[in-house]
């Protein structure tokens, strides 16, 4: 038989025992056994499906039957169509829909060296060392709301600048995936009853593994620096304002990312270290089946899931359990407080009633403070309601 089958420009990554085959234009990856990246690699060369099969078997020493292979590939969408538009999976509720490109690679190489990363570092440690030494620099609640002699004020100029403390964290992951000759997309999602602004950084899986650390890790580089830049500022001048607002922003941002349980950018690291593939949904079924609510299509997948997968959500599984009331003691230690204090200053004003410059001033505050929470409950209502019945 010399019919061929033509890929899309598929990847093949080795990735310990197994071999990571995916479509970086459309964002899906699937591990196969290493005698699978034999055959893709055969096609992607031009060979025909006897040639592959060929190739397989010298390589498995014994004969390989390709149906069900090209079958399972073909399912993927990992076999090139007459519509060749790459479809985009959503992975958040509000999503970019397309990739977005950047600097040329060698541009932004330079930020992302040894030299680079040293440099990080260093900025980490001094921020540490800063805290250490000098604990009244410890960001505080109250540091946000007497940036300015009134409360509505001070939180209409530190809301723009928190965004855009956010976005610089974003940028370093864009800017080092495209460092690696990778696009990414951007997107607004909810972990718990938080609202998070995340990259797509889903093309890292077209990569070796000791490449994935980088894009993953720069968002909190970009953070060390600007914390060290800051914490600088107050050695030398003292708390200028916004400065320990700023200071405040950054450091619960960077706590943030340390709970991997929430599936910040140090679990995409974990995820990277153990070599998991899908260490989430499995360690959701480990849990519903410690719980006694694993059905029998749970059980089958589970059964078919990745041995690593298995082992490393067997206690992972726990950390996202304890990782529950961590997440409300966050919430209530760094962003309780203001939406408490902006509460009772928005309530004062409504005391005035509607014709007063106070109440609608109250209400515009109160509308800016409280609308991540409120989005963030909105798209966990709206995933409920997609869940399908039990």
């Amino acid at each position: 038989m010399t019919a061929t089958l033509r890929l899309r420009p598929l990847s093949v990554v080795e990735e310990g025992d197994e071999v990571l085959i995916g479509d970086p234009e459309r964002g899906t990856f699937v591990a196969v056994p290493p005698v699978g990246g034999v055959v893709v690699r055969a096609l992607l060369d031009g060979a025909t499906l006897d040639e592959a099969a060929a190739r397989a078997a010298e390589f498995a020493g014994e004969p390989v039957d390709l149906a069900d292979f090209v079958t399972a590939l073909t399912d993927l969408g990992f076999v090139e169509t007459a519509d060749a538009a790459p479809v985009l999976p959503a992975t958040a509720p509000v999503q970019q829909r397309g990739w977005t490109g950047g600097p040329p690679p060698a541009l932004v190489r330079p930020l992302f060296s040894a030299a680079a990363w040293c440099g990080y570092a260093a900025a980490a440690a001094f921020a540490v060392a800063c805290f250490a030494l000098r604990p009244d620099l410890w960001p505080r609640p109250s540091d946000v709301l007497s940036t300015t002699g009134e409360l509505g004020t001070s939180l209409l100029i530190l809301l723009p600048i928190g965004y855009a403390l956010v976005a610089l964290h974003e940028v370093g992951h864009w800017l080092a995936a495209r460092a690696l000759g990778l696009r990414s997309r951007f997107g607004v999602d909810r972990r718990l009853f938080f609202l998070v602004f995340e990259t797509d950084l889903s093309q890292l899986w077209s990569v070796p593994r000791r490449r994935r650390y980088g894009p993953q890790l720069a968002g909190l580089a970009v953070d060390g620096v600007v914390l060290a830049v800051l914490l600088g500022v107050q050695l030398a001048a003292g708390p200028v304002v916004p400065v320990p607002a700023m200071v405040y922003a950054v450091v619960a941002g960077m706590l943030w990312q340390c709970m991997v349980f929430l599936r910040t950018d140090l679990y995409g690291v974990l995820v990277t270290a153990t070599g998991c593939h899908d260490l989430w949904r499995v360690s959701s079924l480990l849990l519903r089946r410690a719980a006694g609510r694993l059905d029998a299509a749970g059980q089958a997948e589970l059964a078919a899931a990745a041995p690593r997968d298995v082992r490393v959500g067997s206690w992972f599984r726990w950390v996202r359990l304890v990782g529950y009331p961590l997440a409300a003691a966050y919430l209530a230690l760094y962003y309780g407080p203001l939406l408490v204090d902006v509460g009772r200053w928005a309530l004062l004003g409504f005391a005035g009633g509607a014709g007063t410059v106070r109440f609608w001033w109250g209400l515009l505050v109160a509308l800016l403070a409280y609308a991540p929470v409120v989005a963030a409950a909105w798209f966990g209502l709206s995933a409920l309601r997609r869940r399908p019945p039990a």
